[in-house]
């Protein structure tokens, strides 16, 4: 696996943040988040039920153009396939 990292909430102090990485073997996004709270992960839940092997995270809206930074990032690895 080759994991690289894309970038952190940049209004953090650096520890505990919300964070985004892109596997490039597996073709995956890996995100660190917040834990859902239990009125959130109810709502989620009504759209069906969340497997053990799953979790609800949080990221604040500040963090968008790292989203787009790491779906970049994807489509350039399969352009390279």
């Amino acid at each position: 696996m080759t994991l690289h990292f894309i970038a952190k909430d940049p209004e953090t102090n650096g520890d505990h943040c919300p964070t985004i990485w892109y596997d490039d073997v597996a073709e995956e996004f890996v995100i660190q988040g917040w834990k859902a709270d239990e009125a959130l992960q109810a709502k989620c839940l009504q759209s069906g039920p969340i497997p053990d092997n799953e979790a609800v995270v949080r990221l604040p809206v500040r963090m968008a153009e790292a989203l787009k930074e790491v779906l970049n990032a994807a489509a350039s690895a399969a352009a390279l396939r």
